[in-house]
């Protein structure tokens, strides 16, 4: 088994309203999915956020296209027109999720090798 970030498997986006956020991850390849199901919970995603989780945080499941979405309540600080932390803006949080550490087994493809791979040829 190996530990990597979230970002090799899939890739992420996110955005706000009013004090609430959602964090969408979608898998590169459908059959990662499970795997993502697996990792991607709302208790990781609350320790990986800390201390700006203050409200309920739901996850929705997408299989039809290989992704899951996260509404994070009460974790803008107000909004992000209320509020001075911005880096919190609910822009911001899909390139935090994208760092979540994954425990896959040892023959999962990496995006970033494939990649590499490909520019190689």
């Amino acid at each position: 088994m190996k530990t990597i970030p979230l970002r090799e498997l899939a890739h992420s986006r996110s955005g706000e309203k009013g004090n609430d956020s959602n964090v969408s991850v979608i898998a590169y390849d459908p059959a990662l999915f499970p795997l993502l199901c697996r990792h991607v919970t709302v208790s990781a995603v609350r320790s990986l956020y800390g201390p700006i989780t203050r409200g309920s945080i739901t996850r929705y499941e997408l299989p039809a296209i290989a992704a899951l979405n996260f509404v994070l309540e009460n974790v803008l600080d107000g909004g992000r027109s209320r509020t001075l932390a911005f880096e919190e803006s609910g822009k911001a949080l899909a390139s935090l999720m994208m760092t979540l550490p994954i425990t896959v087994p040892d023959d999962t493809p990496e995006r970033s090798a494939t990649l590499r791979a490909q520019e190689a040829q």
